[in-house]
């Protein structure tokens, strides 16, 4: 009779690691379709440009101060630059430690009993983290901290029972490694000060308070100090600012009742895809009501029977109002605006493991807890079982229901045709240094990192090939990548103006080409043919100022890329020589739409 307990709890373990392991596997089959998208690229290109330096790794990312997630992408841009299998198992690896760390907290704090196999299982399942999976810059962030936290937590736990400080020391050590990769984990202490006054009232404490305030205060400095002096990609420095409080308000409410709690509870059931990789939560308004409808019923059953599940509440939402809510209201709810920042899951990600740890300590008696419930709970003991498998349920179709985007599949077989494509490009080639689709890197939030010589560029780090913004003078045969990520050759596509007779003398003087349309103000690029006796200089003008550029003798072309408008061109030679003008065009340059690429066709993913 005496092992029965000592069985039970190695069976309650050995479950527990079957689910841990089931959704790995789980998650693996749509990890392993995810790829790098838009900010992953600007991170890695960044590391790739600069010295693993304290300015690298402490500049503040518009609110982000993580200098291990920016090691880690220094690294990463050197070992494949991108090394998608090696992020697939850091991802993995990362999930599987986040399991069993939460695992390790639950036991020690209510023992191996069935019991802890519910908050064990809402975090495995939830799909509150599952947008977060898809994109390699919040993997890198919020996964370690979900490491941190329980192996924080369960640390403070042995140091109040045993008085230990070597212990409070490990607590402080585990909170510093999550502070290195998340903006969060400042938390994580004064999670451990609520857990350890509500439930662990014996704990010898002065000590350990003194080092966790002093952590706190060293990173406070350091966090302010580079928050206000880190340059930006705006070439700015952060102006933190409160939104309007209509705005906030809406935006608090929405992530709260739309993305949440619907989450908590197996949602959002349906997704909105904001590109073809990702997606934020879409919930339904009925399904949104009955979520609150059954939190509000779990909350309120929890405080009729369990004593101080008021404060596991009471620190959930403080948890969501200070760490998920507070810091997107100042840095970024103004551009996203509420109804998109409010169904962003990605924002309360993290939040899955201290739900988890709330569920626990609202249903479960601590260990060595003292009168632990208010009144005798009900014999209800499996009453739990259908709300525990409709949770499942809706989790799993959450799940599966954003498993059915294209993921990664799109930007994966744009950045490796890409790398075939430079591969076989002829040595001092031309490329056109424009941006690459939106759907792999924006450029209105990236600016110069969403060009092609950031995003493709390190693919060919050993080739020599020109990267060419604006096109300038005699180029033979400049290439453009197209939307597919294919190099085809330069077309500056808009107005043409032939020439009779073959060309037109143009000397020192100016000559003037009537343009078939009036071209409105802007940046133009002119290709001019000549066939010409000697080399020269060419001045091009289109309504502002001059640029000059070379041509050279005989036969071929040259480009200028001028500021202005207009109805006509003006060209003359500035040596005083004669140079003989043939076709003209004046506009953009783009990829030919009939030129052959290179190669004929995309690398799609069963093609790698």
């Amino acid at each position: 009779m005496g092992t029965r307990p000592r069985e039970r709890g190695e069976i309650v373990l050995a479950a527990a690691i079957v689910m841990i392991v089931v959704q790995l596997v789980w998650k693996f089959g749509l990890v392993r379709r995810t790829y790098f998208r838009q900010d992953d690229f600007t991170f890695i290109a960044r590391g790739l440009e600069q010295e693993l330096s304290w300015d690298y790794l402490m500049r503040v990312d518009y609110g982000h101060l993580v200098p291990g997630p920016f090691a880690v992408h220094w690294a990463m841009g050197r070992l494949g630059v991108y090394n998608d299998v090696l992020a697939h198992a850091i991802t993995i690896g990362l999930q599987a430690a986040a399991g069993l760390a939460l695992l390790w907290l639950l036991k020690l704090l209510f023992g191996a009993r069935p019991a802890i196999l519910v908050p064990l299982g809402l975090y495995l399942l939830t799909p509150m983290t599952i947008s977060s999976l898809s994109w390699w810059a919040v993997v890198i962030e919020t996964l370690p901290f979900q490491v941190a936290l329980p192996m924080a937590l369960g640390s403070q736990v042995l140091h109040a029972r045993t008085g230990r400080f070597r212990y409070a020391v490990a607590t402080a050590g585990w909170a510093v490694l999550g502070m290195v990769f998340y903006v969060k984990a400042p938390f994580i202490l004064v999670l451990a000060f609520v857990l350890t006054v509500g439930w662990l009232p014996r704990a010898r404490r002065r000590p350990a308070w003194l080092l966790y305030l002093a952590v706190i205060a060293v990173y406070a400095a350091v966090f302010f100090r580079q928050l206000f002096t880190s340059v930006q990609l705006t070439n700015d420095t952060v102006r933190p600012a409160l939104p309007d409080p209509a705005v906030a308000a809406s935006f608090a409410w929405k992530l709260l009742s739309g993305s949440f709690v619907p989450a908590a509870l197996g949602g959002p059931w349906r997704w909105h895809p904001i590109t073809e990789d990702y997606a934020i939560a879409a919930t339904p308004p009925a399904p949104m009501w009955a979520a609150l409808g059954v939190a509000a019923v779990a909350v309120a059953a929890s405080l009729v029977y369990r004593r101080r599940a008021w404060l596991a509440w009471l620190t959930l939402l403080a948890y969501f109002v200070l760490a998920d809510v507070v810091p997107v209201m100042i840095g970024r709810v103004a551009q996203l605006g509420p109804d998109l920042g409010g169904m962003e899951l990605r924002y309360v990600s993290s939040t899955a493991v201290v739900l988890a740890l709330v569920v626990g300590l609202a249903f479960i008696p601590v260990q060595g807890e003292e009168r632990p419930w208010l009144r005798p709970p009900p014999r209800l003991r499996h009453a739990w079982i259908p709300l525990a498998a409709a949770v499942a349920a809706g989790s799993v179709w959450s799940v599966t229901a954003y498993a059915r985007l294209p993921l990664g599949e799109h930007v994966r077989s744009y950045v490796e045709t890409g790398r075939l494509a430079l591969q076989r490009a002829p040595a001092g080639a031309v490329i056109l240094d424009a941006h690459v689709p939106a759907r792999v890197v924006e450029p209105q939030f990236f600016y110069d990192y969403a060009r092609v010589s950031k995003v493709l560029g390190p693919l060919a780090a050993d080739r020599p090939l020109t990267w060419a913004r604006r096109l300038s003078g005699p180029l033979p045969n400049p290439l453009a990548f197209d939307p597919e990520g294919r190099l085809r050759p330069v077309s500056v596509e808009g107005l043409t103006i032939p020439q009779r007779g073959g060309c037109t003398p143009v000397p020192g003087r100016e000559t003037r080409f009537p343009l078939p349309l009036p071209m409105p103000r802007g940046e133009w690029t002119v290709q001019i043919g000549y066939l010409n006796p000697a080399a020269t200089r060419l001045a091009v003008r289109l309504g502002g100022a001059e640029e000059t550029v070379p041509a050279a003798k005989d036969f071929g072309w040259t480009f200028a890329t001028v500021t202005g408008g207009g109805a006509e061109l003006v060209v003359r030679t500035v040596d005083g020589g004669t140079a003989c003008v043939g076709e003209i065009r004046v506009g953009v340059p783009r990829p030919a739409r009939h030129g052959t690429p290179t190669p004929l066709q995309p690398v799609t993913a069963g093609r790698r």
